[in-house]
This record gives C-alpha cells, structure tokens and sequence, in this order.
C-alpha cells in the first residue's frame, strides 16, 4: 500500500481526535496526518490514496456569509486537484440529534465537488444503521464516508473506526 494523505479539520478536538484513531487503525508508518487548515491542492496532488476527515459546521455559520472553519478556506483547493487516479475515503464528525437534519453533511458536500473531477470513493457505510433525519452525504442509501458522532455514541467510534478502515484497507492502492 502506498502512503496514504489524511487531511482533516479543524484543529484540536473531535475530528483530530477520530483522525489519529484512523492513523493508528491504518498503521503510523502508512499515513501522513496534515491539516487542512495549512494545505494546498499541491498536498493532496502527492498521494494517490486521501482520507479526508471533516466535521460539519454547526446551525450558527449555516446562514452566515461569514464561514471560514478550516474546509470551507479549503475547499476551492478541491477544485484545483485531478483526483481521476486517487482513491478516497472519508469519515465525518456530526451529531444526528441536535443536527438531524444536517447530519455529516460536509461529506457530501465534499464527495460532489470530488466525484466530477474522477475521485473514487471507498468506504460508503449503510445508513440504515443511523437515526437521523436528513443528510447531504447518503448516496442510495449509503453515507459516502464514515459518520462519527462524538457527542452521543463515543462509545460506538472505536469499533466503527476499526471496522470502516478494514474495509477500505484492500482498497488503497
């Protein structure tokens, strides 16, 4: 398997947390951890396998013109990457009761600017096993990354984290 780019954000807490459970799981010696907070599309353009960890931003930035967390400075980089011969996997922080009807919806977000550009995503995870309301990132049924919801199943991350990285395992290139 070849390295592998983990980009995450934001800084510090939850999402960085999840993103060295997936840096332990995959293997230090197999993983680079950057955030995206510093990156560039010149970082991702380096690796042919991407793990993005993204959390979703809460109601209070959603109506305002005014959002800067750390993937909204990132995405335009998106647009700047040829992603025809990568290989991706996501996972996303949200919390299906407070935000049910946003729940990890940076994750799609993500998968439709990436997806047009030649991405191939890895790791859908079945919906069915969530109880939520509305989510940008089911595609036909399936979330297009791992969801994490720290704040009321913590207790679920380590063996979802387990789980979804041994699927995605055979995957990378």
């Amino acid at each position: 398997m070849k390295k592998i780019g983990l980009f995450y954000g934001p800084l510090g807490g939850s999402t960085e947390k999840v993103a060295k459970k997936v840096v332990a799981a995959l293997g230090f010696d197999n993983v680079d951890l950057i955030p995206v907070k510093s990156a560039k599309a010149a970082d991702i353009e380096k690796y042919e396998n991407v793990v993005f960890g993204v959390s979703t931003v809460g109601k209070e930035t959603w109506n305002s013109d005014k959002s800067a967390n750390d993937w909204d400075v990132f995405l335009p980089e998106l647009e700047k990457v040829n992603f025809s011969n990568k290989v991706i996997a996501m996972f996303g922080l949200g919390d299906q009761i407070t935000y049910g009807l946003h729940f990890v919806d940076a994750l799609g977000i993500i998968a439709d600017k990436i997806l047009p550009k030649g991405a191939k995503i890895v790791g859908y995870v079945d919906a069915t096993k969530y109880e939520f309301r509305e989510s940008l990132a089911v595609k036909d049924g399936k979330f297009v990354g791992l969801p994490v919801n720290e704040d009321f199943e913590p207790e679920l991350t380590d063996e979802r984290v387990k789980s979804w990285v041994k699927s995605i395992k055979p995957l990378l290139k």
